[in-house]
């Protein structure tokens, strides 16, 4: 391997493995599963827009027009969470802070996820989806360790249930290995602004976990701020159409 392909291994280990999981799991705690699909919403667009800076793949209006409503999209959520419609108690307006943090740290996954998408298509040139997944997992687990060590000093073990650390199985096999090989793999054969586009079941899923599963409510705001969103990653996902030959 080349030095900029070690380089480009350890970056995207520490912004997709190490970064993206620290903003995504803090940022969830802080904010509602609703909240967080809005913002991922913007998935697509910032692929689009980093794959159009850093690998210089071709960047159309609607693609503008998709980031447009994105972040259209966001804006009126946080709105929805900054302009109450009676005054609040000084316990609410805490919780409303909290639920801003949430959301800022939920837009910084974002923006690893995408970095991670652009990042991973320039290594699929050189390397195989087996080989990569193996040394960012590699790098993943040095930059994890020192924290992980500090923190199970503090922890307790036998409290935790069967139940969850099943659950903590499937999550690292499914989050560190399943996907990451997969998405390797069809990086290898797709442009990154294109693989982006599959990115659009995250905040589905994410908002459909919220109501069903989570028991949330999706006020008016944040349907319409969603629907916005949909837009965006309609307008940056449907295929162009082409000139007839």
């Amino acid at each position: 391997m080349s030095r900029q392909t070690r380089q480009l291994l350890f970056v995207e280990s520490f912004v997709g493995n190490f970064l993206f999981t620290i903003f995504m799991l803090f940022g969830v705690s802080k904010t509602t599963a609703v909240s967080a699909g809005v913002i991922m919403s913007a998935i697509p667009a910032v692929v689009a827009l980093m794959s159009w800076f850093f690998l210089r793949e071709k960047i159309t209006l609607r693609i503008w027009a998709a980031v447009v409503c994105a972040m259209v999209g966001i804006a009126m959520l946080a709105w929805s969470r900054n302009v109450p419609a009676a005054p609040v108690s000084d316990a609410a307006k805490a919780l409303d802070a909290q639920t801003w943090i949430g959301n800022v740290l939920v837009f910084l996954a974002v923006l690893c996820e995408a970095a991670y998408a652009v990042i991973g298509k320039r290594l699929t040139g050189t390397l195989g989806p087996k080989r990569i997944t193996s040394l960012i997992n590699l790098w993943g687990f040095a930059l994890m360790t020192p924290m992980g060590l500090y923190w199970a000093l503090h922890f307790n073990f036998g409290a935790v249930q069967m139940g969850s650390w099943l659950v903590l199985l499937f999550y690292s096999l499914a989050a560190s290995v399943w996907t990451v090989w997969l998405w390797m793999t069809g990086l290898k054969r797709i442009p990154a602004n294109q693989a982006g586009i599959f990115t659009v079941m995250l905040p589905i899923s994410a908002t459909a976990v919220g109501v069903g599963v989570l028991g949330e409510s999706l006020s008016g705001t944040q349907l319409i701020a969603f629907a916005i969103a949909l837009i965006g990653v309609a307008l940056a996902t449907l295929p162009a159409r082409r000139a007839a030959a």
